[in-house]
């Protein structure tokens, strides 16, 4: 087999990344020589490859710092309004390549450290992910910062910096075994330890209301300790912040007056304050109501809006005042994006301050904070919604559920004014649920305290608007809105892919990094015989490159003429990854039954975490392993299919997965997968899709045409149906269809797990009996759909022709769009593409 290029090799013939000036060459040598040294000189006398890491990462770093302090200079001297993006999760992966290309270094690093004998591709497998986000949402909100940056925008993140993120998944003999991510272990030379901003958060107490308003005393404090990032605009000189908090524990904790004793036990006990920062819960699209995660939920809410109104107070704004004191401009200068209900506490917290502390009157400090916040919904799935028992809220946050029994009260009031002894409407729409224990309904918080409501696809938002918020939107339609995701093109396409980017680049220009829609230009090369022959040689070269990748991790021999069939993501029910399995199995099936025909080879690769807790899901894990044991062992089918679970999904593989994919399973029921965004990297990347009309598949289909997506399965409209008449029966499908009775008597006999024959009842049973997710519904659908695949599969010139108007389909599914759209729509302010003057030059 023909060893792949190295991107290193590539980029020597690639115009995307730049070309590399000897001086800065030189530049860089120096500067990587000198950071190296320094490590040395303190420790040791032989370089290891991480010391080469960290050298680069300090010299590139040295390159970020004078452009970050120039656009935060610029922004103190401009006052632009401040966008404030606030999440519990930043998936933020690698960013050393990201920073080199969002810079214009990546072509001289590679030569400089080329001179040096190193191999740049090695010193980036070195960094460690900074996985602090369970999926989709939290790499969302990487995006957007990249965006947010490269639009120009005046935007920080604000977060948790846990010191654990998303834990490693290993696989043994077949199971997901969980160890933790240890991430900070040998530093992290990308952020920045900020304690003259360290700020007190308060817990737990009471709340005494005298003459001058409602105080809320007794607290215990912990401190909460910014660590700021540097997030870099690409090629624009913008480089933003992204400010995570970490628990402190004051150096009185616990050594008050009544705990004179016990010294060693009073500083053993800080572990207890810090404890708020220390791991991520794992649970995607689960809400588990512990009160650690209500904890850091009003932590990082505490500590950001404490620096939001320190920073609106001390800026400037063409007036000669020190200070601002009014809060009547407050709504024009901060707008503040609730990424879920996560950080839904940003309401009564604001109104707290306003209140309790500005001494504003209610309607006027209502008013600025309704203006203020906006609101992001992720999911519709109930099991999803935010529900804090009001007992656990009484305890450690005992004024701010007295604030949001003021603002049910009077947004009740509003509506019973409106529907006068509709009481039922009430119930469905009021802040509390009552029942035992009494709840909080923090969507519903959301909704009635923020200007803008918006869903993540259009279908998605229809959704919204027509279930979960009715009742809102019949009162207020003009709060509701859709505002489609996307990703950034940089990481998922020149970052992940700069073979692609560069074949796009000789035909368009490079302009479609900065404006997705260019991609359009393509459909004018759709008969061009030399492109369909450079993009088809590009995703062969990818697929080499991760093969050989998959040979070094898990010992498999990778048939390259193989559909390489992909579905990464988190395990989930709704995602349907058993519907993959029942495909798998039938394939397999038919192999068997006619081993001499000429069926065409699929590598299925199939990868994501399940959370620790949700046992369904590893259950299915183990399903797939089992497949893999069985079908990647049987002689009869050769390498015509193998099966292969791609252990610790995260970002860094996902940069290797994509650029090698051909065939991207998106195929939750039709309703529940509020968006997706690995939808949008795959089609963005050369492959295919096959999916349900969910998410944003449904946009994908409208801006490729439908006829370039492998489409199936039940509309929204026949679920709905289906629900509504209670008309699902999963064993009608398996009594119908035979191929189906077949997979099905395979699993629940044990044919998978011949050593414990029952090992898979759980699933079998669920499947049968209580199957939300209606999978049997879709497989005729799907298992036709496949066919289809490999119909056009056969014929790789007409694939490669689909595959180009997928690419150049692409466009609206950059993230540069979707902050566009916010910006304008919901935060009211204009992207600019002023660039902002490098720190080499001086200021006007």
């Amino acid at each position: 087999m023909a060893t792949p290029l190295t991107d290193s090799e590539r980029r020597k013939q690639i115009s995307v990344r730049g070309i590399a000036g000897l001086g800065d060459v030189a530049e860089i040598k120096k500067s990587f020589n000198r950071h190296l040294h320094f490590t040395l000189v303190k420790d040791r006398n032989v370089a290891t490859p991480r010391d080469y890491y960290f050298a680069l990462a300090h010299t590139v770093r040295d390159h970020l710092v004078g452009r970050w302090i120039r656009t935060q200079q610029y922004y103190y001297e401009k006052d632009p309004k401040r966008i404030h993006y606030l999440s519990l999760e930043f998936y933020m992966g690698r960013t050393l390549q990201n920073t080199m290309i969002n810079l214009g270094l990546q072509n001289t690093c590679d030569e400089a450290i080329y001179q040096l004998g190193l191999d740049l591709e090695e010193l980036e497998d070195i960094e460690e992910d900074a996985g602090l986000g369970n999926g989709g949402l939290g790499r969302l909100a990487a995006c957007f910062l990249d965006s947010m940056a490269s639009l120009g925008l005046a935007a920080y993140g604000y977060g948790i910096r846990y010191e654990f993120g998303i834990f490693n998944q290993k696989i043994s003999s077949g199971w997901q075994v969980e160890e933790a991510d240890d991430w900070l272990r040998y530093g992290n030379p990308w952020e920045k330890a900020r304690p003259e901003f360290m700020l007190p958060v308060h817990f737990y107490g009471r709340v005494e209301h005298t003459a001058q308003g409602a105080k809320w005393l007794d607290t215990q404090i912990v401190l909460a300790m910014p660590y700021d990032t540097p997030v870099p605009g690409y090629k624009n000189n913008t480089v933003n912040t992204m400010r995570l908090w970490s628990a402190k524990a004051p150096n009185d904790f616990n050594l008050q007056e009544f705990n004179v004793g016990d010294y060693i036990q009073a500083v053993l006990d800080r572990n207890l304050a810090e404890n708020i920062s220390r791991v991520l819960y794992p649970n995607d699209n689960f809400f588990e109501g512990k009160e650690l995660r209500l904890k850091q939920e009003y932590f990082v809410v505490a500590a950001t809006l404490q620096d939001i109104i320190r920073r609106f107070k001390s800026s400037k704004f063409g007036c000669r005042d020190p200070v601002r004191t009014s809060f009547e401009t407050f709504s024009e200068k901060v707008a503040i994006q609730l990424n879920d209900t996560h950080p839904a506490l940003a309401i009564p917290e604001l109104m707290r301050i306003l209140v309790d502390v500005e001494k504003l009157i209610w309607e006027k400090a209502w008013d600025v904070t309704v203006q203020t916040c906006a609101y992001t919904n992720h999911t519709v799935l109930p099991e999803a919604l935010e529900r804090w028992s009001v007992h656990m809220f009484e305890k450690l946050l005992p004024r701010h559920l007295e604030i949001i029994y003021e603002i049910n009260r009077r947004h009740l009031d509003r509506i019973s004014a409106m529907y006068p002894g509709d009481w039922d409407r009430l119930k469905r729409m009021s802040l509390i649920e009552e029942g035992d224990p009494k709840r909080i309904n923090m969507a519903h918080l959301c909704v009635v305290g923020s200007h803008a409501v918006n869903g993540v696809a259009r279908i998605h938002s229809e959704i919204v608007k027509n279930t979960v918020f009715k009742d809102f939107y019949d009162i207020e339609p003009e709060k509701f809105q859709n505002k489609t995701n996307g990703i950034t093109p940089r990481r998922w396409l020149l970052l992940c892919n700069p073979g692609l980017a560069d074949v796009i680049a000789e035909k368009i220009g490079e302009e479609f990094l900065t404006d997705l829609y260019q991609l359009k230009k393509l459909l004018n090369f759709i008969d061009d015989d030399a492109f369909i022959r450079d993009v088809a040689k590009v995703k062969q070269e990818n697929k080499l490159k991760f093969s050989a990748y998959l040979e070094g991790e898990y010992k498999v021999k990778i048939n390259l003429d193989s559909i390489f069939d992909i579905q990464v993501k988190r395990i989930h029910e709704y995602k349907r990854q058993l519907l993959n399995c029942l495909h798998i199995i039938t394939f397999y099936n038919r192999i068997k039954k006619d081993p001499n025909k000429q069926h065409v080879p699929r590598t299925v690769m199939i990868g994501g975490k399940a959370a620790p807790g949700y046992h369904m899901a590893k259950m299915i894990i183990k399903l797939i392993t089992s497949i893999a044991d069985i079908v990647n062992n049987d002689p009869v089918v050769g390498d015509r299919l193998k099966v292969i679970y791609l252990e610790n999904y995260r970002v860094s593989l996902a940069e290797k997965v994509v650029p090698a994919a051909d065939l991207s399973e998106q195929i939750s029921t039709a309703g529940t997968e509020a968006s997706g965004t690995g939808n949008m990297k795959f089609m963005l990347n050369g492959a295919l899709t096959i999916g349900t009309m969910d998410g944003a598949n449904v946009e994908m289909a409208e801006e490729a045409g439908e006829e370039n997506l492998f489409i199936f399965g039940m509309r929204v409209e026949d679920v709905e149906t289906m629900d509504k008449t209670g008309s699902y029966n999963a064993r009608e499908y398996y009594d119908r269809i035979p191929e189906l009775k077949r997979v099905m008597d395979q699993i629940s006999s044990g044919y998978f797990s011949p050593k414990q024959p029952d090992l898979f009842k759980d699933i079998v049973n669920m499947l049968m009996n209580h199957d939300r997710f209606k999978v049997f519904a879709d497989y005729e659908a799907y298992i036709s759909s496949q066919e289809k695949v490999n119909d056009l599969y056969k014929n790789p010139k007409e694939w490669t022709k689909k595959v180009i108007k997928n690419i150049a389909g692409s466009g609206k599914f950059s993230s540069d769009r979707t902050i566009a759209e916010y910006a304008r729509e919901i935060w009211g302010v204009e992207p600019s593409d002023v660039k902002i003057p490098p720190p080499n030059e001086p200021r006007e």
